[in-house]
């Protein structure tokens, strides 16, 4: 018989209603804990069979949980029909579901998210009542009290911790959505991106295109002769970043310090995962993340979709993930991006640490497990842990494998550079893995930055905290279409744009928070990224002219500046496509690099792309500067 069908038909009654206390006679059912057996044998006067018992009161010493949440996340009993069996214990009446509309919001309401326990229905025709989630170790006090003081039970009634989770998150919504979207900019205006360009900045940069502009007219050949020196030795700054990271990454080997597992219970942890349209995904990410090393009684997996996004919301409930897995319904409240909708979410994070993945993602099984010792062996300042994304599609085109080299390139050779250095840390936008207080502390992902990894990596550095790499992976896979390749790289240039503009708003107030060289290394990060795409075509350009000029002029007539303005440009225009391929294949396993074959030769046209997608970011910045644009995502094909 299944266990839910003895939750059912409870078989304890004496005469106070209390669960009898010589249900442990078997040593079986013997734990020493503190209040353990009070819980013990609550649910064997359930109807819960003693082995099964005995399993999950070992389970729950293994994980520093109660044994009532073992069973719950066992899935041997439904949520509703274990609620069921407590009500008819109890004597009071049991509902599955509350009504939103009829729940009175209290100061302390949005706790019910994290630890829900209890909520007043206001009915409209009757008295309120409160709707409660007992626990297994209170029934007994619960029982006597309402034996002695029947009047007690008058307004109570059962419910599922689910059941005031999903009516607390609809209750109070519109306040809610308003918070997350507005606290930041009303908070903390400096740090969000919702005022695009500061009027400071406007008329900074104003006042320097009119002047280019006079000069232009004033001394042409001077003005372009000096415009074409500092963009040239700007471009050849931002490669010296990565060639400091390829050539570390050739003479230092990389660190395995081992981490002994830390002592005691594991904590909670959350996974936040954002979905749009993503209904053909549903069943791969359940399965990656059912394969999560760690306790299912200790998860908190919340899928965060947009409430208008149906196909979605109900392939994730048709799957019936488990009761690790909730879906969290953002209301449609502008603007719709994906910092929000995480932003949203994080009000009931339950998890001491959360992690962020996206509907394409298949981590390692043992990544939170890595994060968690990494977590507890490093200081508290330490707030993020960025894991490695790994392409693994780079067969199936060009695009995919020059795609994957930028990948190895940044999160396995620029990244664990800066992380071993102390320096601000650009995360990606997924599997990254988070202190939920220092999260929180620096108010979450900004709402109005369509990059909004890189904008907290920021941030976060600037509040005083850290960030580092870790080494178990993440799968995913790359756009195959350049159509999607370039929508993708735009917002993500777009997003680099207003975090770069939000961080040279105080460009003194930024040095005197985390001092002159991560000011330059942020300098280099994100506007010399940004520059560099931005005038590679510009680059090409100053090479052929100057390679023009060389073959008009005798050799001895030749002036200085031009043979110098060359070599720096064929420098970066050489040096941008051997470190971009040197830093890729130097981080990449040889099972990697036969995968990428010989489409490395395609380079250059990549380069032109990426400058393409940045001037379509620069020009979206203006017209449209917080559209998300959706990047679609196709399961992986199964192995026959």
């Amino acid at each position: 018989m299944r266990s839910e069908e003895h939750a059912s038909q409870p078989t304890y009654h004496d005469e106070t209603g209390a669960p009898p206390t010589d249900e442990t006679e078997s040593g079986q059912l013997l734990d020493f804990r503190p209040g353990i057996q009070v819980e013990l044998t609550a649910l064997a006067a359930l109807g819960f069979s003693k082995p099964l018992i005995a399993k999950l009161a070992g389970l729950s010493r293994q994980n520093g949980t109660t044994v009532e949440a073992e069973l719950l996340a066992s899935g041997d009993v439904r949520e509703d029909a274990y609620y069921g069996a407590i009500a008819r214990l109890l004597r009071l009446p049991f509902v599955s579901s509350l009504d939103p509309a009829l729940v009175v919001i209290l100061p302390s309401t949005d706790a019910q998210l994290t630890r829900p326990t209890m909520v007043r229905i206001a009915h409209r025709n009757k008295a309120q009542e409160i709707a409660i989630v007992p626990e297994a170790a209170r029934l007994s006090q619960i029982a006597a009290t309402l034996a002695t003081l029947p009047l007690v039970g008058r307004d109570l009634v059962i419910t599922t911790p689910s059941a005031i989770r999903e009516s607390v998150w609809k209750a109070d919504a519109a306040r809610r959505i308003r918070e997350t979207t507005n606290t930041l900019f009303e908070q903390r205006p400096l740090l969000s991106a919702r005022v695009v360009l500061a009027g400071h900045q406007g008329f900074y940069g104003g006042s320097f295109l009119t002047t280019l502009a006079c000069l232009l007219l004033i001394a042409p050949i001077d003005t372009l002769l000096a415009l074409h020196i500092v963009l040239s030795l700007t471009y050849f700054s931002t490669l010296c970043l990565r060639l400091s990271a390829m050539i570390r990454q050739t003479l230092v080997a990389p660190e395995r310090v081992p981490i002994a597992p830390p002592f005691g219970p594991l904590p909670r942890y959350t996974v936040l995962v954002a979905l749009y349209r993503e209904e053909d995904m549903a069943e791969q990410l359940v399965a990656s993340l059912k394969r999560l090393d760690w306790p299912a009684s200790l998860l908190d997996i919340k899928f965060v979709c947009e409430i208008d996004d149906r196909q979605t919301i109900e392939a994730l409930k048709a799957l019936e993930p488990g009761p690790q897995f909730e879906i969290v319904e953002v209301p449609a409240y502008g603007p719709r991006t994906k910092p929000k909708a995480l932003t949203y979410a994080l009000k009931g994070a339950r998890g001491e640490f959360t992690a962020i993945y996206d509907a394409e993602d298949r981590p390692h099984p043992q990544q939170l497990r890595e994060a968690y010792r990494r977590f507890r062996a490093a200081p508290s300042e330490l707030a993020c842990l960025q894991a490695p994304l790994i392409i693994t599609n780079a067969r199936e085109s060009w695009l995919s494998a020059l795609f994957s080299l930028e990948y190895a390139a940044l999160f396995r050779g620029l990244l664990p550079m800066l992380g071993r250095m102390n320096m601000p840390l650009p995360l990606g936008g997924t599997s990254n893995h988070f202190r939920t207080s220092a999260l929180i502390a620096a108010g979450g992902w900004d709402p109005y930055n369509v990059t909004e990894d890189a904008d907290l990596g920021m941030r976060l550095y600037r509040l005083g905290f850290t960030a580092d790499v870790m080494r178990h992976q993440t799968l995913e896979d790359a756009p195959l279409s350049i159509k999607v390749w370039t929508s993708q790289r735009s917002r993500w240039f777009k997003g680099w744009l207003q975090t770069w503009l939000v961080l040279m708003r105080d460009p003194a107030r930024l040095i005197g928070e985390i001092g002159i060289k991560p000011f330059c290394v942020i300098q280099l990060l994100v506007g010399g990224m940004l520059l560099s795409s931005l005038l590679h075509p510009l680059i090409l350009v100053f090479l052929g002219v100057g390679f023009s000029a060389m073959l008009r002029a005798p050799i001895d007539t030749l002036p200085l500046e031009v043979v110098g303005l060359f070599a720096i440009d064929f420098t970066n225009i050489l040096g941008s496509y051997l470190i971009f391929l040197g830093l890729g294949i130097g981080s990449m396993t040889d099972h990697e690099k036969r995968l990428v074959g010989r489409r490395w030769v395609a380079v250059p046209l990549y380069w032109m792309m990426t400058s393409f997608a940045a001037w379509k970011a620069l020009r979206e910045l203006r017209t449209k500067p917080f559209h998300w644009s959706k990047t679609p995502h196709m399961p992986r094909r199964k192995e026959s």
